[in-house]
């Protein structure tokens, strides 16, 4: 039986995914309480992508985390990262540890700052065999409208993945595999962060030359980045790919364009109000959703620290959300010394 944890748009797109396949059911927790009795009336998730269809019928829904984890085998994880750790502690560790978990989530545990696999790893004391991650270029707003999309489903456990691999693909949802969990993780924090760079360009008025220079960094940054961190994290079940990642392919540079371009990018579209003249706050509150690259900056700010190493365009976007730069005179000279 398959339990996903999570509401929001991707929570919400991945159910409707997994409901096409006609004889399956799923449990599935909504933590808004007073959404559930909608959800199972009309049939759409009356707070995120409310004109996808999802045939309730076929899902046992509870706003108890803990019945939904017990009734499950495989656990989509689909929370977002800054409360995951909240999420998860109400259920007992021992529980957890019986389930497989397959992540959707792209970004950092705050807490603990640590891709989502390590921190299963690290706090809760699951094996890479049990862990599955699920990422690329993939809007909600389009695989709910059910517009071809590609998946990557990355793990160490390629029995489990290809069982992954299973449950997602229909007629519009295309799937690859891969070993390179590590890297799948990093790029989906790192795009994020770069997204809300793309974000804050347009909303000063800078146009998509500037624009195309400043991802064409990013990219490379992103390069850099994780062949510097590939050692610090992981089994090493994930150093052939690391030596072998193509960086072009869909789930690294993919992500990051569409991320940084698309009108459904929420990241993009948080930097664009921050250029346009928003604080912080009032961003966040209009959006109404999650900017998971707000949170993953942060974080990465932290490794970057630690691992000694400059990354213009992430300790940019820090030092306008963090630091209270004034975000015309930093993004005008990050712009001034890209490569």
């Amino acid at each position: 039986m398959i339990g996903l944890l999570g509401s929001g748009s991707w929570a919400t797109a991945i159910v409707k995914i997994l409901l096409e396949k006609q004889d399956r059911r799923i449990n599935w927790w909504v933590r808004e309480e007073e959404a559930i009795p909608v959800l199972r009336e009309e049939k759409h998730n009356p707070l995120y992508l409310s004109e996808a269809y999802i045939d309730t019928d076929r899902c046992n829904i509870s706003s108890d985390i803990r019945e939904v984890v017990e009734k499950s085998d495989d656990i989509y994880l689909v929370v977002p990262s800054a409360f995951v750790d909240k999420a998860l502690k109400t259920v007992p560790r021992e529980l957890l540890l019986r389930k497989r978990v397959i992540s959707a989530v792209k970004g950092i545990v705050p807490e603990y700052t640590t891709i989502i696999t390590e921190y299963l790893r690290e706090q809760i004391g699951m094996d890479y065999s049990q862990l599955c991650i699920v990422s690329g270029p993939s809007h909600a707003e389009e695989a709910a409208r059910q517009r071809l999309t590609y998946l990557a489903v990355a793990s160490t456990n390629r029995d489990f993945a290809e069982q992954v691999r299973s449950q997602l693909s229909c007629h519009y949802i295309k799937t690859t595999y891969s070993t390179d969990m590590t890297g799948i993780e990093c790029a989906a924090v790192l795009k994020n962060i770069y997204a809300i760079a793309a974000g804050m360009c347009r909303g000063l008025g800078y146009g998509d030359n500037i624009i195309a220079v400043l991802i064409s960094d990013a990219l490379q940054e992103m390069t850099d980045f994780m062949q510097r961190i590939s050692p610090m994290i992981g089994n090493g079940d994930f150093s052939a790919d690391a030596r072998l990642r193509q960086f072009e392919s869909f789930a690294y540079l993919g992500d990051l364009l569409v991320t940084s371009y698309s009108q459904f990018s929420r990241n993009r579209t948080f930097g664009n109000m921050l250029g346009y003249g928003y604080s912080i706050k009032a961003a966040q509150l209009e959006m109404k959703m999650v900017a998971e690259g707000y949170y993953a900056v942060k974080g990465i700010k932290k490794i970057l620290k630690q691992l000694d190493m400059h990354l213009p365009i992430v300790e940019a976007v820090y030092a306008v959300l963090y630091e209270k730069k004034p975000i015309d005179r930093t993004i005008k000279r990050l712009l001034e010394n890209l490569h």
